[in-house]
């Protein structure tokens, strides 16, 4: 096992955009969920674990205290052999950054923070949901430098409501003027079970597909002229600063997700933890496993989904791979969504622009 994903659930405040489980933050149930953590872990055993990568997300992780970080970190580097360990990620939000907790994570190994800034722009925050200011960001990236941090990613999202291109194009500047590593920009969907998906539904929000398309196009071309490879369809890096976490993801290497809400991948055989931390918690203190739902997938899911993923990726997917869909794969070639090269088949420029409805050819 080489990839550990450890969900964190709590957050300051439950942004209306936001799909992913999350809970406010509960100081009486903080402790517990962190022994639960670690005792998940115990079940696996760690002879077969050697990370080469983990990755803190949530949630908010960065939103437990410097002592209970250091507790859970600990706890992790007491069990695991980290020899092989090459990228430590930590997603931080910009309110709860400090000197202190930066100079813990960078002396306890994480060596890559994730810090949602979304947007520059006050106004644009606030229709977010966001508890930081753009003040308090650009504070925090300085500490987070400052500690010694280098690698960083800036997450970024455009299609926001009310969002300008003009807005857009000074969020985009804004993040490259600080020479992040590594920037990660999604446009605002409206997943269910969020305010702005009830929102959207009732007729108090509203979407423009073609600027979404036109903000996509600024983005790519932005951060392409100021030197960020676009390495998958969200995500853009200067050279070698990749996240190797993400890429093992979407490369659809196993995976083990310990918390609430954490998906595993292993041989073949995926499950996804409870939704509910106080479950989570009774379910591992039990002494079971705590997951919602386990699958095997058959030998066609598995490339399936390779495929899929594979072709987020600018690097593309082998050729071979495609073979089943041969006939697909000549009519996207001839509608200028996708292209040959080197034997490989990545997507187009175009393609790019609706890899969601190409996946789904793959499906």
């Amino acid at each position: 096992m080489r990839h550990l994903y450890v969900h964190i659930p709590f957050c300051p405040k439950v942004c209306p955009y936001c799909s992913f489980y999350k809970e406010a933050s509960d100081r009486n149930k903080t402790q517990a969920f962190l022994d639960a953590v670690l005792l998940e872990l115990d079940t696996f055993g760690s002879a077969g674990i050697q990370p080469h990568t983990i990755f803190f997300g949530g949630g908010t992780p960065s939103a437990l205290s410097t002592r209970q970080l250091d507790y859970l970190i600990r706890g992790l580097r007491d069990r695991l052999d980290l020899s092989a360990l090459r990228e430590w990620t930590l997603e931080m939000n910009p309110a709860t950054v400090s000197e202190e907790k930066a100079e813990l994570l960078l002396s306890l190994g994480v060596n890559r923070i994730s810090m949602g800034v979304q947007a520059w722009q006050s106004d644009l925050l606030a229709r977010l949901g966001r508890v930081h200011s753009a003040t308090q960001a650009l504070r925090s990236y300085q500490i987070l430098r400052q500690a010694g941090f280098r690698r960083i990613n800036l997450d970024l999202i455009f299609g926001i409501p009310g969002q300008t291109p003009a807005q857009w194009q000074e969020s985009l500047l804004q993040t490259i003027n600080l020479g992040p590593e590594h920037i990660s920009a999604y446009c605002l969907t409206y997943e269910e079970d969020t305010e702005f998906f009830r929102q959207l539904a009732i007729g108090q929000l509203s979407q423009d597909e073609f600027q979404d398309a036109d903000l996509f196009e600024m983005t790519m071309d932005t951060l392409t002229r100021y030197g960020y490879s676009q390495y998958e369809i969200s995500n853009y890096a200067l050279p070698g600063e990749e996240c190797l976490h993400n890429l093992a993801y979407w490369s659809g290497n196993d995976y083990l997700g310990l918390g609430p809400s954490a998906f595993s991948m292993v041989s073949g055989h995926r499950w996804q933890n409870i939704s509910n931390t106080s479950s989570y918690v009774e379910q591992i203190e039990r002494g079971g496993n705590a997951h919602s739902f386990s699958e095997s997938l058959s030998l066609e899911t598995r490339l399936s989904e390779k495929i899929v993923f594979g072709l987020r990726m600018n690097q593309g997917i082998a050729e071979e791979l495609l073979m089943p869909w041969s006939a697909n794969v000549q009519d996207l070639e001839d509608a200028g969504y996708l292209q040959r090269r080197a034997g490989t088949i990545s997507l187009s420029r175009s393609g790019r622009m609706v890899a969601d409805a190409i996946g789904e050819v793959f499906v």
